[in-house]
């Protein structure tokens, strides 16, 4: 096992660093553009101590009383470098920063969540298993230190799946998104023979909002294009710098510079593990000019994405001297906005980022379009797939299906694209039936002043996956 805190919410093993919208979103953990955690300030989420007797007591052993600490964590949530250091040995540190380990640490529960130590199966000296329930989600975890007690491993999984709600009508759709956030966009729609969608159900559908993640479906739209007009090849090579690797979701992040792929490769990546290194690659590839082109054709939304931001970009802007720099790109024109970000922003290392786990800016500093803008996406790229020497596209979109739980049988063809910062959650899916026909459905919540809660995320899924039972039952 590798010297990092994982948390494995899902039958397949993903590593979860989403501290977004709670643990739920392990089932989307690969799909979403996750934060960079703050290293100081306060302002806890994640766990909490249970505030009662727990069924039974952490061992007074070194490896006990790492885990009594873990228990009552989000006392000092975020940790400082400091307090990692005084519990994690050094080689956990060097794998996982203090930045993404207090994104894991806050996937496992929302704010106010309590943590029970449930049942101890393994225990010796310098390593255990445990049980660990936290809020209604029930973990199995495991837990090593090395010859000073300090934490050598740390994983956690889920004990059981979380059930998916079931939602069965129009009238609940709505009333599931009246919940989840102040603000929500919704579409679920027929994709027609002719590339076009047609609405069955509809809630603001016009209305752009943040997509987070779901920004990478115009690169990938771009990236297409280019491999269509012979000017970039899925399997020409490109190579990992120290000044291309962003932090937030991802894998290459953590990969060696020099570490070579394909482009075929880093566009699984950017959309199956919605890695921002690899997006930022691809877009750095066909040039910002390029997709906001790309924006252009498939968005009526277009001028609101004007630069459209690079993810470091995107860091910088939202965590590096908040709100300075965020004010003074707000306050100029969008060319002013193209120089500001070349000659200033650019500039600014990513080892200086420090964020907050809370909403900034989210209305004003995103990638933004709306629901139908993004089925008109989905549909340019079904379009493209279908093309000679474009089939690469479906394995792109496919390879993560973002935790819906379709049977394959009655679903064979699932697309996924989602995104989230804090306050902000989009899904978005397109599934083709064994009929042949295809569905799509987005959904997209905005809330400025607080996260959306892991609630309101399980809850979304329910509303997609049931929505997309309506439009194949032809329910209207």
């Amino acid at each position: 096992m590798t010297k990092k805190l994982c948390v494995d919410v899902s039958p397949t093993f993903r590593r979860h660093r989403d501290i977004l919208a709670g643990v739920v979103t392990g089932l989307l953990a690969a799909s979403l553009l996750t934060m960079p955690a703050s290293a100081s300030g306060k302002g806890n989420t994640g766990l909490e101590s249970a505030g009662g007797v727990a069924s039974v007591s952490a061992p007074n052993s070194p490896v006990g009383k790492q885990l009594a600490w873990l228990l009552g964590i989000s006392a000092i949530l975020p940790l400082s470098g400091k307090e990692e250091a005084a519990h994690f040995d050094a080689s956990f540190i060097a794998a996982e920063p203090v930045s993404p380990l207090n994104a894991a640490f806050a996937s496992l529960g929302s704010t106010g969540s309590k943590v029970t130590l449930l049942s101890l199966p393994t225990v010796t000296p310098t390593a255990l298993k445990a049980t660990i329930r936290i809020g209604a989600i029930t973990f199995d975890a495991q837990l090593a230190v090395d010859t000073k007690g300090l934490i050598s491993e740390l994983y956690f999984s889920l004990a059981k799946p979380i059930p998916i709600p079931k939602v069965t009508s129009w009238t609940q759709v709505d009333k599931d998104l009246a919940k989840m956030a102040p603000s929500s966009s919704f579409l679920a729609a027929k994709l027609n023979t002719n590339g076009t969608c047609t609405p069955v159900h509809a809630v603001s559908a016009n209305n752009p909002r943040p997509l987070g993640s779901m920004f990478k479906l115009f690169v990938l739209g771009a990236l297409a294009n280019a491999v269509r007009s012979h000017t970039i090849s899925w399997n020409q090579k490109l190579t990992l710098t120290a000044s291309i690797k962003v932090g937030g979701s991802g894998v290459l992040q953590n990969d060696p510079v020099g570490t070579s792929l394909s482009v075929e490769q880093a566009a699984i990546k950017m959309i199956s593990v919605s890695d921002n290194t690899a997006a930022d690659m691809l877009l750095a590839l066909v040039g910002r000019d390029a997709v906001e082109a790309q924006v252009r054709a498939w968005s009526t939304h277009s001028s609101l994405d004007q630069p459209f931001l690079s993810v470091a970009e995107f860091f910088v802007l939202k965590w590096h001297d908040y709100p300075s720099l965020a004010n003074h790109y707000l306050s100029l024109s969008p060319t002013q906005r193209l120089a500001y970000l070349s000659s200033t922003v650019d500039k600014i290392a990513d080892s200086s980022i420090t964020s907050s786990n809370f909403p900034h800016d989210i209305n004003t500093i995103e990638w933004f379009a709306a629901p139908d803008d993004i089925c008109h996406a989905f549909a340019g790229l079904t379009s493209l797939e279908s093309e000679s020497g474009l089939g690469p596209i479906n394995t792109i979109l496919s390879t993560n299906n973002g935790g819906i739980e379709l049977k394959s049988a009655t679903w064979p063809r699932v697309w996924f694209k989602g995104g989230s910062e804090p306050g902000v959650l989009t899904l978005g899916y397109l599934a083709r039936d064994s009929s042949g026909k295809t569905c799509v459905v987005i959904l997209m919540l905005a809330n400025p002043k607080r996260n959306i809660p892991s609630s309101a995320t399980l809850m979304a899924l329910g509303v997609v996956r049931g929505a997309l039972n309506l439009l194949r039952a032809g329910t209207k």
